[in-house]
């Protein structure tokens, strides 16, 4: 999974995914006009940040949704006495 498994992607996290070595805090709350941009650092604009986490954040719940349909899967296969793929194996491994 490329994105994030354990919490939905943030303001920050997009603004990282598009510019890796740019510096900045976000001072409050998750809002555009909270970031100061650091050293110098060229403004990313609003809606390419907005872009991104839109991007982001649907991945994250696609990926949360093809683990929750492969664990489904994976119950339903165990009921019915069928073999288990190698990911649904997984699903279910403590």
């Amino acid at each position: 999974m490329e994105y994030f498994k354990l919490r939905i992607p943030c303001m920050a996290n997009a603004i990282t995914k598009i510019n890796p070595n740019v510096k900045f805090n976000i001072n409050g709350s998750d809002a555009y006009e909270n970031i100061e941009w650091l050293n110098g650092a060229t403004p990313i604009s609003q809606s390419d940040i907005e872009d991104k986490l839109a991007e982001m954040t649907t991945a994250w719940e696609n990926e949360k949704q093809a683990e929750i349909d492969l664990k489904a899967s994976a119950k339903a296969k165990l009921i019915a006495g069928e073999a288990l793929t190698e990911d649904e194996a997984n699903t279910i491994v403590l």
